[in-house]
């Protein structure tokens, strides 16, 4: 049974259209990847499925119940069940590490002050930087930045964690070792990613299913050995980063 069902999705800015006649099926447990061109929809989708964003035409559901319909009350006890690791990870610089990671457990949860810290220090070990504990937002490293982020995105123990561009600026290596930790998290939580990246290398290294983003279309490729062999033309150019095809320089 699907954790997240897009059913005839279409998504307009004013007289733009971004995203039209989506279907999407994720099972639980799944590591679905989105890639494209810059600028094609790849993070309007992600929100659309996360509940920041409500689509023109089409229906929208997480675990069997659809956003729209929601109540405040039952869109909280979903949201609950939702981690999202922003692009630019959304630290708050006045806190320290430590802090960042009790923020949503303090605003959402019932924990004492001494169960709070305990769990947001065993998330700093998890992604592997206990040593920042007291440190703040600007005093560490981009790429311990972003365990951070994973870290309070993982806090509230969630069943659906959506990541856009976990990577994004960060050098092959930092990012290697970046997918590894998400892979090693969603492996012990059992939980189920949907990420956007940019980077092919990491695509593969993450995904149990890719989609492409292009033309207002999510094409699903399948696997990473699935993805490379597409037939379609725009998924050829994309994944091998060829300068000559059907993607413009105006779209790529």
């Amino acid at each position: 049974m699907s954790i997240i069902s897009l059913q005839d999705v279409t998504v307009s800015f004013e007289d733009h259209t971004v995203l039209k006649s989506i279907h999407l099926e994720i099972p639980a447990g799944e590591s679905f990847v989105i890639v494209g061109p810059s600028g094609q929809g790849k993070t309007t989708l992600l929100k659309v499925m996360a509940g920041l964003v409500t689509p023109q035409n089409g229906k929208v559901f997480v675990e069997q119940k659809e956003w729209i319909t929601l109540g405040r009350k039952e869109r909280l006890s979903v949201l609950k069940k939702v981690g999202i690791l922003f692009q630019k990870n959304a630290l708050f610089d006045s806190l320290t590490c430590v802090q960042n990671i009790s923020f949503p457990l303090r605003e959402t949860t019932e924990l004492s002050d001494w169960e709070i810290t305990k769990k947001a220090e065993y998330f700093l070990d998890a992604v592997g930087i206990p040593h920042a504990r007291d440190l703040y937002p600007d005093e560490i490293s981009g790429g311990m930045q972003k365990r951070l982020g994973i870290a309070r995105a993982l806090a509230l123990d969630p069943e659906i964690i959506f990541y856009d561009d976990p990577t994004a600026g960060l050098d092959p290596i930092t990012s290697r070792k970046i997918i590894e930790l998400v892979l090693k998290l969603k492996k012990e939580k059992g939980s189920t990613i949907v990420a956007i990246t940019n980077d092919m290398n990491r695509a593969f290294q993450m995904a149990d299913r890719i989609g492409v983003v292009v033309d207002q279309e999510l094409i699903i490729t399948g696997n990473p050995e699935q993805t490379k062999n597409h037939a379609d033309p725009r998924v050829h150019q994309f994944v091998r980063g060829l300068l000559q095809g059907p993607l413009t320089t105006a779209n790529v």
